[in-house]
């Protein structure tokens, strides 16, 4: 096992400085402070440790090589729901694999229900993975586990992974910035309260893309909002369902369908929504890519594995 993920963060050597140093105390005191650290140190590698891992959005290939090694040298990996299953794949037999759910609107255990099984897995000096979908530090409530773990005295890391958002978009087709079209981003979690679209219509009617995460549920929020701000009703938007999967969905409309057309696709999970004029481009943009996806499939799948033993150095 390669326990370099997992090896613990350099600290900082304190060193005692007295007035006894002028007769030999120093000595003393110095070597006594070397001591106290190595066994500091000592007592902390024998503790666990929690890795924050980004998945991405399903595909395996866009694992990161750190994620890639963090998976492969875990003990634990704490999983969600939005976890691709041909990631999930990539974890040793012998690795221990606990399931918390975390899918909107199904059974899950609470958030702190999952930080105390990090805390106690650590705990017992174990070399833990928290997988995520996606990225942990958007929309992934990698932020309060991490806090969790701090407060706890438990060392982490975060290691990112792709958001949903960047890979959605690119596996559809659909730039989410583009030159005279489109100057910025912002992502929007689809748990979201009346009132608060003001600023996102400015946004959107001057240039900007919305990504909308877990926004099906609340399409009808997100119509009414934008267009009591003055959106347009045929402003473009996309929903794309299963991204970046061989299951992936992608249904290009208008600001105006989106609630009729949220119905007709009641359940479909993970989804995301993107509204801006770049969902316009989406349609130039796939004439090219039809002409090379096969191929281009073909070589990926034949190429991965011998990739990934490559990077990691098998």
């Amino acid at each position: 096992m390669d326990h370099s993920l997992f090896a613990p963060l350099g600290e900082k050597t304190n060193h005692l400085y007295t007035r006894s140093n002028l007769n030999g105390r120093g000595r003393y005191l110095e070597e006594e402070k070397k001591t106290s650290s190595r066994m500091s140190q000592a007592s902390k590698d024998k503790l666990g440790r929690v890795l924050l891992v980004g998945a991405g959005p399903n595909d395996p290939e866009l694992l990161t090589v750190k994620a890639y090694k963090a998976i492969e040298n875990a003990e634990v990996v704490v999983f969600d729901r939005l976890v691709g299953q041909e990631v999930l794949n990539l974890i040793p037999d012998s690795c221990e694999q606990i399931y918390v759910g975390k899918r909107c609107g199904q059974p899950s255990l609470k958030q702190q229900q999952i930080n105390q099984i990090l805390i106690e897995q650590a705990q017992l000096r174990k070399q833990v993975v928290r997988l995520k979908g996606g990225e942990p530090f958007i929309f992934g409530r990698g932020g309060e586990e991490a806090l969790a773990l701090v407060a706890n005295e438990i060392e982490y890391d975060v290691i990112p992974g792709i958001t949903a958002a960047i890979g959605c978009a690119a596996s559809s087709k659909i730039p989410l910035t583009h030159r005279n079209v489109s100057r910025s981003v912002t992502l929007v979690t689809g748990h979201i309260t009346s009132g608060a679209f003001s600023s996102w219509a400015g946004l959107v009617s001057s240039g900007q893309t919305l990504v909308f995460y877990m926004g099906l549920e609340q399409a009808k929020n997100i119509q009414q909002g934008l267009m009591s701000e003055g959106v347009k009703e045929d402003f473009p938007l996309a929903i794309i369902g299963n991204g970046c999967s061989k299951n992936q969905q992608v249904y290009v409309s208008q600001l105006s369908q989106l609630v009729s057309l949220s119905e007709q696709l009641k359940g479909l999970t993970p989804a995301l929504i993107i509204v801006g004029e770049v969902v316009n481009l989406r349609q130039d943009l796939l004439q090219a890519h039809h002409l090379q996806a096969q191929n281009q499939q073909d070589q990926s799948q034949a190429l991965y594995p011998q990739l990934m033993a490559e990077l990691i150095g098998v």
